[in-house]
């Protein structure tokens, strides 16, 4: 085999391994909005994992509902009983939360969810890290592990770049 031979099969190898990480195993997306403030920014770049589906509290995630790609932060899973009280609190199977990167009061948003919620096995409840007015679980209800679209392991800030 000749050298062009070699350098074409190797190019081909590696675009294919680059197709299988990018396509298979890590995701790309953007934050979409200010959800995730002060955290995240708007048009940060994510990078996520694909392939592991166990996902705890606190994990930030990239998923999709209803045609519409959001992250957010899992703070409940299935067999959880998650409520939000009158004064901004959020309680989880009856212990106040005490979350030292969320800067703002967990708003009720009363027409969507009736509170307090029990989630079924394999769904997640997923707020934004701006409660005072992001669009997460108290907006949609509960996550299903499908829509997860994986767990972000790192974030490029390209805002000012």
């Amino acid at each position: 085999m000749g050298p062009i031979q070699t350098f074409f099969l190797n190019a081909l190898l590696i675009v294919t391994a680059a197709w299988l990480l990018c396509g298979f195993v890590f995701g790309f997306a953007t934050v979409p909005n200010g959800d995730m403030t002060p955290n995240l920014k708007s048009g940060d770049l994510l990078i996520y994992y694909q392939l592991n589906r166990s996902f705890a509290a606190q994990d930030v995630v990239v998923l999709k509902k209803n045609d519409t790609v959001y992250v957010g932060r899992i703070v409940a899973k299935g067999g959880d009983t998650v409520d939000i009280t009158d004064s901004g609190s959020l309680v989880i199977n009856g212990n106040t939360m005490i979350e030292s990167n969320i800067y703002a009061q967990t708003v009720r948003y009363e027409a969507f969810v009736s509170y307090s919620v029990t989630l079924s096995e394999g769904s997640y409840f997923v707020l934004a890290d701006l409660r005072s007015s992001g669009e997460d679980s108290r907006y949609y209800g509960a996550v299903a592990e499908q829509e997860i679209l994986g767990k972000v392991i790192t974030a490029v800030r390209r805002s000012n770049l």
